[in-house]
């Protein structure tokens, strides 16, 4: 797993990434920031990166897992309840994705972030 730091303005929150061939193309991508969106519990934005999700793609994921969601080319933060989930209120995206990585702390944390704070995502080690 590769450690990663995810930053707004407001709040720093560290992160790993798996070993799979999505997560890898994400890592390769770094350091990567954009505009946030929110869906519910939900923050992405677009990493304008074609990633094949794999044949393990699922739309259904635990509190504080990170995805890549191939529609909107976006890197996905899921802290919670999304308009898609089910009555048990787990993290649902909107279509498939890969799940490549979770946060590591209090993903409730990125419950203060708003739609359109930016938000910055880079290696652990690496320096902005």
């Amino acid at each position: 797993m590769k450690r990663i730091v995810i930053e707004t303005e407001n709040m720093t929150a560290e992160a790993v990434l798996y070993d799979t061939a999505a997560a890898e193309e994400v890592w390769k991508a770094l350091p990567v920031s954009g505009s946030a969106n929110r869906w519910g519990q939900e923050i992405y934005f677009s990493i304008g990166r074609n990633i094949d999700p794999g044949a393990d793609a699922t739309d259904t994921m635990p509190v504080g897992s990170l995805a890549y969601w191939p529609p909107g080319k976006a890197f996905c933060i899921l802290f919670g309840e999304t308009p898609a989930s089910g009555p048990d209120g787990t993290p649902t995206l909107a279509s498939a994705g890969a799940h490549i990585g979770e946060v590591t702390g209090n993903p409730g944390v990125f419950d203060e972030v708003t739609a359109g704070s930016r938000v910055s995502v880079r290696a652990a080690d690496a320096t902005e």
